[in-house]
């Protein structure tokens, strides 16, 4: 049960986090306040902006195996701390003979796709149903990704596949727009644009992409894969190819219905977004605390589970599926099975 151990999230600018015994301290820069935590309560500590850390915290987080990682003040994944690399140095091997072997590496990044294309296509179906004045359209979008997925089963090489992926993206994106409410006073969603977001949507979609990145980055180091090492992603330094492989299944489901329920719920309104010098749009101060809230009562939430039969929680999810993928990479099973709902 390890993997549903609290995340501490830290995002006041100039905060200062210090180790004390067992405990982390956390000082808060307006007013001094102390407030310390048990540490074997926390799986990771994430870190928004300009957040202080003293050097034995850090190092006893890497002792510990307990990851430290940051964000910029905008979601966007910047670096991550970790102890000694875990896990069989066999699996690894084998995910770089997989990765290696072109055959082996397109039928990996096939099912990691059709269970993308599977999930977005099950969003729009479900947003449909709730937006009549749109859901002729809203289909039509559906169905052409519905129609791409066998497709995928006669695709000679990853740049086929990376194109179909291209288009049923845009199609997804086009009709997701439909799906945020209309009369909201944020700025209409223009379609996905990120490096950087330049509206209040996109701002979500971008923080809340990495947190799930992180989750997964994370899941992927704990199973003892190499997060750099991916199949439908290329290869980049400082790119985990793998871990961004991986939460290709999460988004629509998990990530993009979220940040649906946030803006249509108007828990998340114009005030709760600012814009940067240069036109980039980010979630206020207040704006991650909300967010940050919602992302941890959603991660407990439960999702049907095909290969496992049974329910599993949203925080758990990336680590069962990377635990999948590591059982195909041994040969206990024949094929990798992406999660679909």
């Amino acid at each position: 049960m390890t993997e549903l151990l609290n995340t501490l999230y830290v995002q006041t600018p100039g905060t200062s986090l210090y180790l004390e015994g067992d405990s982390v301290r956390v000082v808060l820069p307006e007013d001094g306040q102390r407030r310390t935590l048990p540490l074997r309560r926390l799986q990771e500590i994430v870190a928004f902006g300009n957040i202080q850390f003293s050097s034995h915290l850090l190092t006893r987080c890497a002792e510990d195996g307990r990851p430290v990682v940051w964000m910029s003040a905008g979601g966007r994944f910047l670096s991550r701390l970790d102890g000694p690399t875990r896990g069989n140095v066999l699996l690894r091997h084998a995910q770089h003979l997989a990765h290696a072997n072109p055959d082996t590496a397109l039928d990996i990044a096939r099912a990691m796709l059709a269970g993308k294309l599977q999930n977005s296509r099950q969003l729009l179906l479900r947003g449909a149903r709730d937006n009549p004045e749109h859901a002729d359209k809203i289909r039509i979008s559906a169905d052409a990704i519905a129609d791409a997925i066998p497709a995928l089963t006669t695709v000679p090489d990853l740049d086929t596949l990376r194109g179909i992926e291209g288009n049923a993206a845009r199609s997804y994106f086009g009709a997701f727009a439909l799906l945020i409410r209309p009369g909201l006073d944020i700025a209409p969603f223009p379609g996905r644009v990120k490096r950087p977001p330049t509206d209040p949507t996109n701002a979500l979609l971008s923080f809340l992409y990495g947190l799930t990145r992180s989750a997964v980055h994370g899941s992927a180091e704990q199973v003892g894969l190499d997060p750099y090492i991916g199949f439908l992603h290329g290869l980049r330094p400082g790119k985990p190819a793998l871990a961004l492989d991986l939460m290709e299944e999460l988004r629509a489901p998990i990530t993009d219905r979220l940040a649906l329920t946030l803006l249509n719920r108007r828990q998340l309104r114009a005030e709760h977004f600012e814009t940067l010098p240069g036109g980039a749009v980010q979630l206020t101060e207040d704006g991650r605390k909300k967010t940050l809230t919602e992302w941890q009562d959603w991660k407990k939430r439960d999702w049907p589970h095909r290969l496992l039969g049974r329910r599993v929680p949203a925080a758990l999810l990336p680590s069962v599926q990377s635990r999948i993928l590591a059982r195909h990479l041994r040969g206990e099973l024949p094929a990798y099975m992406p999660w679909m709902i």
